[in-house]
């Protein structure tokens, strides 16, 4: 028992030391989650005094910001602080009362307007991202071009910068006009403009106390020396293979129709410089005698040098419609034909004075009128209401289209041939060409009543037959031209002088009630242009056909060398 009990005192220690370690086993499970949530905690004491300090910085960093990105980032974002806020809507409501205590408050404002116009001066002396060299350099104009080669002054004189012609067209267009115009003198516009009023109405005063006759020149074109430069021509991207027969510009389209011998009818477009082609259509065995563009202009007639038939070119369907035979129209071949301006008949020349009227609408036969001999040319009336028939024997009837009856006869003076004839298309003159060269012209009014009217002007300028005559569409040129011999075209003058009467009140009270208005007195120059055809050499040729540019802008003639001349 004293072995036990001696034992048992000897076990009592071990037993202590195995209940320390598992209580300090405890004890330590029992820390781990203490230093975890510490080292958690520390952790983000961490972050917050990171976070503190990137936003210490940001605010610092917007304490520093200009004014203009403060005012930027008020606006679209909105203040961060009540104050801010109150300054912002204290800013828009109207200008703030600075007191004393905000001297300090100015002294920012007036920084951050300073750092403003910095960054301003910075943007406006950015350098540009790439210089081009291109840009600096002046453009080189080669002016041995047969267009500018009229602006060189030496054969050395080969190239000028665009500034040196610029320069020499001013100094070429200024000679030419005799000095600089009113309207391109800027100075002088503006005095005048400040003087116009006034002098206005000395003007009228001084004219209003006297009476008497003013005689003036017609503005519209002047006598004598006609403007006019050669552009190329009008079909120089395809020329005709034979005689050009035809050529016509457009009624309301800047667009010419050439038509020749080579059986094709071409299109260009009017520009005085490429003239580019729109299009050709070919007609197969068809020799072209006559092409004319509809009233309308969407289609072209075309009748053939030895056929019964024509052809109908509609342009807007792109087909080609063959006419083989009107019913009731017995001739052998149909070559000259009229169009009416109304676009309602078509006028075919027959022989032996046959006259054969047809709808353009339907090609249908209307009517036959016959005068005496055989018929050489006609034309309509500006009004579509009469026809003018000239006979080979020199004789002129009028018709009546409504009713085909002949209203009136008479004579060409002097004629031996009627060649051709030409309506103006104001109705007031009447030109007959005879085959002795001498072309009269009548005025309507004598053509309607007499029966031998004297002509108003007699143009002998050419030699040969006169084979073509066309007035401008302003009336203000009449063409002649004839077939026979090379560069036989000439231009006349058709414009007038007027002469105004100016009668005072007591003057016209004495004459009548009748002049309430200024009187107009016609007195005709009709004289022919001396420049007109000058060229160094042949140019013209042959003049089969002419005529003009609705605006009267351009002349185009064709010649037998298959070319559409061109002149502006």
């Amino acid at each position: 028992m004293r072995g036990r009990a001696a034992a048992a005192p000897g076990r009592a220690p071990g037993m202590k030391a195995a209940k320390k370690t598992s209580k300090g086993a405890r004890a330590a499970k029992a820390a781990k989650p203490k230093r975890a949530a510490k080292q958690l905690r520390a952790v983000a004491n961490q972050a917050a005094g990171t976070e503190a300090a990137r936003r210490a910085r940001h605010l610092k960093a917007l304490s520093r910001a200009s004014g203009a990105e403060r005012e930027l980032e008020e606006l679209v974002f909105g203040g961060s602080l009540p104050e801010e806020e109150d300054e912002l809507l204290r800013r828009l409501a109207g200008p703030r009362r600075v007191a004393a205590a905000e001297g300090k408050g100015l002294q920012d404002d007036s920084s951050d307007s300073r750092v403003k116009k910095k960054a301003k001066r910075g943007l406006l002396l950015k350098n540009p991202a790439w210089v081009d060299e291109d840009d600096e350099a002046e453009e080189i104009v080669d002016m041995t071009h047969k267009y500018r080669k009229d602006l060189m002054k030496s054969d050395a004189e080969t190239t000028l910068t665009k500034k040196k012609l610029k320069k020499r067209l001013e100094e070429q267009f200024q000679n030419a006009m005799g000095g600089v115009p009113a309207w391109a003198d800027l100075e002088n516009r503006k005095k005048s403009k400040r003087t116009l009023s006034d002098s206005d109405t000395d003007e009228d005063d001084d004219l209003l106390r006297r009476t008497g006759n003013f005689i003036t020149s017609s503005e519209s074109l002047p006598r004598g020396i006609l403007k006019m430069s050669t552009c190329p021509p009008a079909n120089q991207e395809r020329f005709a293979n034979g005689k050009l027969v035809t050529v016509q510009f457009h009624p309301s389209a800047q667009v010419v129709m050439a038509a020749g011998h080579d059986r094709s009818v071409s299109l260009f477009q009017v520009d005085g410089i490429r003239n580019p082609k729109i299009q050709s259509i070919y007609l197969e065995s068809f020799p072209i005698y006559k092409a004319r563009f509809s009233v309308d202009g969407e289609q072209v007639i075309a009748t053939g040098t030895h056929h019964r038939m024509f052809f109908v070119y509609d342009m807007m369907a792109g087909s080609i419609i063959p006419v083989p035979k009107v019913r009731g129209v017995e001739e052998k071949f149909l070559r000259n034909f009229e169009l009416s301006p109304d676009g309602s008949f078509m006028l075919l020349i027959g022989t032996s004075g046959y006259l054969h009227l047809l709808s353009m609408k339907t090609k249908e036969l209307i009517s036959t009128m016959k005068v005496n001999g055989r018929c050489t040319a006609s034309a309509f009336t500006p009004d579509s209401s009469k026809i003018y028939s000239y006979s080979k024997e020199g004789e002129v009837f009028i018709w009546d289209v409504r009713s085909r009856r002949c209203l009136h006869k008479f004579e060409d003076e002097g004629c031996l041939e009627g060649k051709c004839i030409a309506i103006s298309k104001n109705n007031q003159y009447v030109a007959c060409g005879s085959s002795s060269g001498v072309v009269n012209l009548y005025t309507t009014d004598a053509c309607l009543k007499e029966n031998h009217p004297k002509p108003v002007k007699a143009i002998m300028n050419l030699v040969t037959s006169a084979t073509c005559v066309t007035f401008n569409p302003t009336t203000e040129i009449l063409a002649v031209a004839s077939r026979d011999t090379d560069e036989a075209v000439k231009l006349v003058c058709s414009a007038a002088l007027l002469q105004y009467f100016f009668l005072s009140g007591s003057v016209r009270d004495q004459v009548g009630q009748g002049l309430e208005q200024p009187g107009l007195v016609h007195l005709p120059s009709y004289t022919v242009f001396s420049n007109f055809p000058v060229f160094r050499r042949k140019q013209i040729y042959l003049t089969q056909s002419m005529d003009f540019s609705p605006r009267s802008g351009y002349f185009s003639i064709a010649n037998n060398k298959g070319k559409a001349l061109l002149f502006r």
